[in-house]
């Protein structure tokens, strides 16, 4: 019995052992440090630690989006999210330096045309509300730059400090919620600048303020020998009276300057506010300063504030893999793959975050996967893999005879090109122009021709009815043009939240005063914001329904441009469009968003608001709203419309547009019930789309569907990012138990040369299509197993005995 208990103690230990040896193959790397220094810190101890344990290196994030490549290069999955945090960031800093600067269109008067409080306080809370992937958003003013109306007899005065910031809560905890699950839909609303005067911990503007890198990226502005130093923007507005304006703002800086106009922070521990660790972007607000002097020689442009977007840093991909051609730039994480580098190589994958694992390892040029591997091998197998698993497996096999890629080319012969015209047929016969849209099967080549031939003169050729694609055309257009979608969501959702939550009937104790109604400048900075933000929309409009907007029967501001990097943009109000079929609300989307959100609102979104300002003008210290916590019904991102592509020949922007579309709503006039109350709508170039020729399910509504041009026998095909609205974004990937047979820097045949090379042999010229085909693995080898060789020596033997007998 005894030797029974000792060999059970044996077995244990030994098992414990191997548990706990499992991965000591792996030696600790920079993705070790950096996350002992991210477990270190909580709400609990992050007050007495000192500063720098408060925030990670500036490489922790890498790759991060650049103004200047956004419409050079593509961005890749892993950094939209960063994309958009640095768009919303920088339409935030337009519209508040548009709002800031507009009282000069207006007569001077004694009173002021700035927002409320609830207006800042609830375009802080939008921002986070239409994207979970930000997770912060707040307005810092320069100490006493910030006018505001919300206060009697404050004219020509400031706050000290004030900084309207906006975080998500956790609210799985919540008294609200009786099902004790977070909802992500709760926010915490804070006046920052609602503090004693002698209190210099919670100044904001001082450096060492909760880790105060936003602040000090761009201020206190000091303006040396040149007054005017800021970067100018231009509207040329048409009002409904058709009388025109042209207004000259001043602004953030511009896209080609040196700094741009973002600023991203290095990680940090949000500590006592939101107790993450975050990475924001950050945008400088411009103004004229010192105001209301009447003498404009002394007024100069100046940074009053920052717009600060924040997001959670766990949810940032890091990239694992070595740097080199297309992977350069600070990172920390470089080389910390555990890809085998004698056979394989490292490519980032998204969706992984701030953990180990986003990659695949790939074969090296001159290797191949084994017979039994299907795919590469993914990081996160890798990393969970023992040390027996990981030194006997993960490698690619070398490939025995490896071929140069061939350089005489020939025509093919007449059967072959007959051959291929058989089994792709619409390239044998086939229509062109318009007519090309409506074949039984796409010749991909004649219809593109079409589209892209269309522009703003030959337009006017065509039947209207022409001019319009089925949404086939604009596959994927929902998940390549979410980021531009949320933008018009985010509108969408504070115009909701400003005419349900503020009411400007309201009286308040003391000398506040109740926010005014929207205005039409409000509206046009708005509107014009969501252009100048994002490169990718070409107009922006935000349609009021009758009588819905204050003391305007109709009103739509609408803005766009002409160009794509350009400082000058266009204002119109579309009202003044008043005649019968002009209207814009006898758009089809306008119509069809009112008539399916006519009576019942129970699938709206809601959220929850928790605004603490501040007790007076001077601040002394943050209270609860009169109204807390409050809410407000908002529409997502399903609740919206996408319209199918439109050549918009007799609008402002010609060119294919995909138009997406999201409703607002307010209270009634008895606020007894929600409703609708206009649409907001952003307007993308489908041209800007990448098309998907692979293969997919029979279901999805691709036009271009399985017009790619590998060999199905050998190949496979797989999508290829930024190639555009033109062929060839794929490439052959050799199927399982083929190998690439060529001496080259990569592994598969590029669509776009496949393309050309097919279009070769259309046409009856030299190509070398014939040879983008995958060899069957391991039959051209140079290699011979010895136990064969042996065997065939031993019986070659054997017989020439016996024939010798």
């Amino acid at each position: 019995m005894g030797l029974l208990w000792r060999s059970y103690g044996l077995f244990a230990l030994f098992t414990l052992m191997g548990v706990l040896a499992q991965y000591e193959w792996q030696p600790k790397d920079a993705f070790d440090e950096i996350k002992v220094r991210f477990d270190k810190v909580n709400g609990d101890n992050c007050p007495i630690l000192p500063p720098r344990d408060l925030t990670l290196p500036e490489e922790s994030v890498s790759h991060l989006p650049d103004i200047k490549d956004v419409n050079i290069n593509p961005v890749f999955p892993n950094r939209t999210a960063l994309l958009h945090l640095h768009n919303m960031a920088l339409s935030r800093a337009f519209f508040w330096s548009y709002i800031l600067q507009s009282r000069f269109i207006r007569p001077a008067i004694n009173d002021t045309y700035d927002p409320g409080m609830m207006y800042y306080f609830l375009s802080t809370v939008a921002d986070v509300s239409s994207n979970r992937h930000i997770n912060a958003s707040s307005i810092y003013f320069a100490p006493n730059s910030s006018f505001s109306s919300s206060y009697r007899g404050f004219f020509n005065k400031t706050f000290p400090r004030f900084a309207p910031r906006t975080y998500r809560e956790d609210d799985f905890n919540d008294p609200i919620h009786l099902q004790k699950i977070s909802t992500l839909n709760t926010f915490y609303v804070r006046d920052l600048g609602a503090f004693p005067p002698d209190s210099v911990l919670h100044d904001y503007t001082v450096k060492n303020y909760h880790i105060n890198e936003w602040y000090n990226l761009w201020l206190p502005d000091n303006v040396e020998k040149r007054h005017d130093t800021k970067t100018t923007y231009q509207v040329e507005i048409r009002y409904a009276n058709n009388t025109n304006e042209t207004f000259t703002f001043h602004g953030p800086p511009g896209a080609d300057e040196n700094p741009g106009p973002v600023k991203f922070t290095k990680p940090y521990f949000d500590c006592r506010r939101s107790n993450k660790w975050l990475v924001a972007a950050v945008t400088p607000i411009a103004d004229i300063y010192p105001r209301h002097t009447q003498f404009r020689h002394i007024e100069y442009p100046t940074y009053t504030g920052v717009s600060v977007l924040e997001m959670d840093f766990e949810r940032i991909d890091i990239n694992q893999c070595p740097k080199g051609e297309g992977n350069k730039g600070p990172n920390v994480f470089a080389d910390t793959a555990r890809c085998k580098k004698e056979t394989t190589e490292c490519e980032p994958i998204d969706g992984w975050g701030f953990r180990r694992g986003g990659y695949q390892c790939r074969c090296k040029p001159g290797f191949r996967l084994p017979g039994v591997v299907r795919r590469p091998y993914l990081g996160e197998i890798l990393e969970r893999a023992s040390d027996e698993q990981y030194y006997n497996g993960f490698d690619c096999m070398k490939i025995g005879w490896v071929q140069k890629v061939p350089i005489r080319w020939f025509r093919a012969p007449t059967f072959v090109r007959e051959q291929y015209l058989n089994q792709y047929y619409e390239y044998k016969n086939f229509t062109t122009g318009p007519s090309s849209l409506h074949s039984h099967k796409l010749n991909i080549n004649e219809v593109l021709k079409f589209i892209l031939g269309v522009n703003g003169r030959s337009c006017k050729n065509y039947h209207p009815q022409d001019l319009m694609l089925t949404g086939e055309f604009a596959y994927e257009a929902q998940r390549q043009f979410e980021n531009e979608a949320k933008m018009a969501i985010r509108l969408a959702n504070f115009i909701s939240a400003f005419l349900q939550i503020s009411d400007p009937n309201e009286v308040y104790s003391g000398k506040r005063v109740a926010d005014k109604p929207l205005t039409e400048d409000q509206m046009m900075g708005e509107t014009l914001a969501l252009v100048l933000g994002n490169t990718r929309i070409w107009s922006a409009a935000t349609y009021w329904d009758r009588r819905k907007f204050p003391n305007r029967t109709l009103f739509a501001p609408y803005a766009y441009k002409r160009e794509l990097n350009t400082r000058k943009f266009n204002m119109e109000d579309l009202a003044r469009f008043n005649k019968t079929g002009e209207e814009y609300i006898d758009r089809p989307f306008f119509r069809l968003l009112k008539q399916r959100w006519a009576t019942n609102f129970d699938a709206l979104e809601k959220y929850y608001l928790k605004i603490r300002l501040r007790h007076n003008e001077t601040g002394e210290y943050a209270q609860r709203y009169e109204h807390f916590p409050n809410f407000y019904h908002a529409a997502t991102m399903d609740h919206g419309y996408w319209t199918t592509p439109e050549f918009d020949c007799k609008g402002y922007v010609k060119k294919w547009l995909i138009t997406y579309a999201v409703p607002f709503f307010g209270w009634d006039s008895l606020k007894a019930k929600l409703e609708f109350k206009g649409v907001v709508a952003v307007s993308m170039n489908m041209l800007q789309l990448d098309i998907n020729q692979c293969p997919d399910d029979y279901y999805e509504p691709n036009a271009f569907k399985n017009t790619h041009k590998c060999d199905e026998k050998t190949s496979y095909c797989v999508p290829i990012l930024g190639r555009g609205y033109e062929t060839g974004g794929y490439k052959c990937e050799c199927l399982q138990g083929f190998e690439y047979p060529y001496e080259d820097l990569i592994t598969y045949y590029d669509g776009q040369l496949v393309e050309a090379e097919f279009e070769n042999i259309v046409n009856d010229k030299e190509s070398r299509y014939e040879t983008f085909k995958c060899r069957l693995a391991g039959a051209a080898a140079l290699q011979v197993q010895f136990t064969i060789l042996v065997f065939v020596t031993l019986f070659g033997w054997i017989l020439l005995r016996r024939n010798q007998c």
